[in-house]
């Protein structure tokens, strides 16, 4: 490979600035200017700059928490970085993502995850999104140490892209050690590079303290994803000549001090690499130290810049949480009793309306992609338009949730507005590191750079004589999860409006169907609407006691609401619709006219939705309540699979109705 005296420059500034950066961060932490723990890519260098000079300006590229180096050889201005590091609101992340979770999307560094693994199903994500758009120039550099390539993630992430052939390189650099432990110890391997067999994608080996060895194996690797002939790994074998993480207290000696010493003097890029440039007399000595000094002059810019740079104030942690702005669309009234009865009536059933809504939103936006388990099958009914689009936007995807769902939250990331069927709720569990440490955080942790417009649908199958692993109701946990939106439609109505205005929105939405409303008949009009997120509806008016109704638990509500008006009885229903953000003004403005509450969901009781709205309503309208909330839940323990003892588990309609008087009794 040829390499040019301007690349050989460049090349050695990059790996002066990350090395110089890194000591200067030594300095500033034993000084209590950067607070936290710093884990320091020092001796990493030669690998992380040649991958990322190979791989080109227009590369976007995910690292880890050994990170603080990738976005500076992707060329990123070091005044933000330092920044972020001193906890500044001038940093690249505003302070809010610190030394474990930079990025920079201005040179295409999507951030870095704190989570060994979690960040490459979303680098698998990034490269599918530019494989569907036809951006044939560009590539996806996924970083990771060796200990990721034992975490479920990398194999899903991995597995993923060679299947569908996408342009990414994974680079792991394999300094050793994982934490405190030799890789040798936990992994039967003698190189990481002998996994891409089990994938039939090439495995290299190189010199990771070599930058130019590191750049012609990407190179080349770069060139095969560009040709369309999918994903390499890369096995740079490197060290890292710090601890794990600096100021690692009562950490035993775990590297004998000959192994750290040989390395350090005889394989350090920072000493070799301009070693060799003067040797060839490809720089002089004078050209050599005018680089250092620029590098140094650099440096210690960016830590008066940092300095400079304000304090954030307590109020910032709430910004950045979500995207602004309301998604485009014809609004309907806001409840359902304040519509007009439509001059041409067309009912259809729950589960057409939420077909209705993708294919919608699929010829409407050509940004929108559907896929997941089984999606082109319609096994589970809601693609059935999937016949309709070709494999580049309606596609299935392996059996790992885990990656599918990464790689969605990369294709958002990067300009696609992915659908993701969950198929039944209980697999969000298999992706929960997915969805809580990296759908609902990366915006804010980038200070908000990154944009997340994905929606999952997840299909709560209960009551069908399906067990356990089937039937859970898991929206209130991800209630406890600040960064994702959480709907609930109750209507077919409902369904298709939330669902069309969760596409749209440029958040991380789940949508939780309720499997037992699928076959509910109800009013949906042929134009185009959107029903507001974060909008309670009053399905239902009455003076005499508010009944909310959670997804399933909505029909009991209505079913005894009729009964109980035959008792001269009557009930105001309210459906919150969305369950994040909640709306509880309307649910605190109806119990201020009824002066009691029921609260009917089929989720389990302890820390659940009613829990939360009842709690709220006590915190806002104490006085107006004239005895204590009353809830309806299935009980705190697991679905058995006899229908004999799951079905009165549920809340019922008579359950309801013996709640409410009850609770007007007292």
């Amino acid at each position: 490979m040829r390499h040019d005296k301007a690349l050989l420059i460049d090349m050695l500034r990059r790996v002066l600035r990350i090395r110089y950066f890194e000591e200067a961060v030594i300095r500033l932490q034993q000084r209590g200017e950067i607070p936290g723990g710093v884990h320091l890519c020092i001796g990493q260098e030669a690998t992380i700059v040649g991958a990322c000079l190979a791989a080109g300006d227009n590369a976007w590229m995910t690292g880890y928490h050994r990170s603080h180096g990738h976005p500076i050889g992707k060329g990123a201005a070091l005044g933000p970085l330092m920044a972020e590091l001193m906890a500044r609101t001038t940093g690249v992340c505003k302070g809010k993502g610190g030394s474990l979770h930079l990025a920079d999307f201005s040179v295409g560094s999507l951030g870095e995850s704190g989570i060994v693994a979690g960040s490459l199903p979303i680098a698998t994500g990034a490269a599918l999104g530019a494989s569907l758009r036809g951006e044939r120039e560009r590539v996806v550099l996924a970083f990771l140490g060796d200990a990721a390539t034992g975490a479920g993630a990398f194999h899903e992430a991995v597995n993923m892209a060679a299947a569908w052939r996408l342009p990414v390189v994974f680079v792991c650099e394999n300094n050793l050690y994982g934490v405190t432990t030799p890789t040798a110890e936990v992994c039967n391997l003698q190189h990481m590079a002998q996994r891409a067999a089990g994938y039939g994608i090439p495995g290299v080996i190189v010199d990771g303290q070599d930058p130019l060895a590191v750049f012609d194996a990407v190179e080349v690797a770069c060139a095969r994803a560009r040709n369309g002939e999918g994903p390499t790994f890369v096995e740079a074998k490197t060290y890292r000549f710090r601890d794990h993480a600096e100021n690692l207290v009562g950490a035993a000696p775990y590297r004998s001090e000959d192994e750290v010493r040989e390395w350090m003097e005889l394989r350090d890029p920072v000493r070799n690499f301009p070693a060799m440039l003067l040797q060839r007399e490809l720089i002089g000595s004078a050209e050599l130290e005018r680089v250092i000094a620029q590098t140094n002059a650099e440096v210690a810019a960016a830590i008066e810049f940092a300095r400079r740079s304000p304090h954030p104030v307590p109020a910032d942690a709430w910004e950045d949480l979500f995207c602004p702005g309301v998604p485009a669309g014809n609004v309907v009234a806001t409840h359902t009793v304040d519509r007009p009865e439509p001059a041409q009536r067309r009912d259809i059933i729950y589960l057409a309306a939420i077909n209705e809504a993708q294919r919608e939103e699929l010829e409407r936006d050509p940004a929108v992609v559907v896929f997941g388990e089984d999606v082109r099958c319609n096994l589970w009914g809601g693609t059935a338009f999937a016949q309709h689009f070709p494999k580049n936007r309606v596609f299935d995807t392996p059996l790992s949730e885990t990656g599918f769902v990464g790689a969605s939250l990369g294709a958002a990331m990067t300009g696609l507005r992915p659908v993701v069927d969950m198929t039944i709720a209980n697999f969000v569990y298999a992706a929960m590191d997915q969805f809580v440490n990296q759908a609902a955080k990366t915006r804010y942790m980038s200070g908000g750079q990154a944009r997340l417009p994905v929606t999952f649908r997840v299909s709560m199958m209960y009551g069908m004589a399906i067990g356990a692993h089937h039937s859970d109701r898991p929206y209130p946990a991800f209630m406890n999860v600040p960064g994702l939106k959480i709907i609930a439609p109750a209507s077919a109505f409902d369904a298709k409006g939330l669902l069309k205005a969760a596409i749209r929105d440029d958040n991380p939405v789940l949508c939780f169907e309720d499997a037992n409303l699928w076959l509910c008949s109800g009013h949906v009009p042929l134009e185009d609407y959107v029903v507001p997120l974060g909008v309670a509806d009053i399905k239902r008016r009455g003076s005499d006691v508010t009944v909310v109704g959670i997804a399933g638990g909505v029909r009991a509500a209505l079913e005894a609401a009729a009964e109980l008006a035959t008792q001269g009885i009557e009930a105001e229903v309210v459906d919150p619709r969305t369950l994040a953000p909640l709306d509880i003004e309307t649910i605190v403005q109806s119990v201020v006219r009824t002066g009691y509450l029921v609260v009917v969901d089929p989720a389990h009781r302890s820390c659940g939705a009613s829990a939360e709205i009842c709690t709220r309503v006590v915190e806002l309208a104490f006085d107006s309540l004239r005895a204590a909330p009353r809830r309806l839940n299935a009980e705190d323990t697991q679905i058995p699979f006899a229908p004999a003892m799951e079905v009165p588990l549920y809340p019922r309609k008579d359950a309801v109705v013996a709640a409410v008087r009850e609770l007007l009794k007292a």
